[in-house]
């Protein structure tokens, strides 16, 4: 009987590694130099210079959709409206690294 649970188990963490997406896992430390350098001058401190309501806060990036390293990654590469695209001028782990600075950013409420 117990081997039988083991080989469900197994069974169940295998089909589960199998099936899931693989997280994103930039650098944040990194990715706040490549903010520092390419993103404040418009969203310091999270804010939105442009548009103040589609600022980078936890609330306003989870009401715009963009609460996500991909929906992160998929703004900074293409832009959108009055933000440039940064596809062409950065590198995708330095994209990668931005998104998790912002998401760690918004999770302390850029504090």
């Amino acid at each position: 009987m117990k081997k039988m649970i083991k080989v469900m188990l197994l069974g169940i963490a295998i089909f589960t590694f199998a099936f899931s997406s693989p997280a994103l896992a930039g650098d944040a430390v990194s990715g706040a130099k490549v903010f520092s350098a390419n993103c404040a001058s418009c969203h310091a401190g999270g804010k939105n210079l442009v548009q103040a309501a589609k600022n980078l806060k936890k609330e306003a990036l989870e009401k715009y959709g963009l609460y996500s390293a991909e929906a992160i990654i998929a703004q900074v590469t293409n832009g959108k409206n009055a933000m440039p695209a940064f596809g062409k001028r950065l590198k995708a782990d330095q994209i990668e690294n931005v998104a998790a600075y912002v998401l760690s950013q918004a999770d302390k409420d850029w504090k």
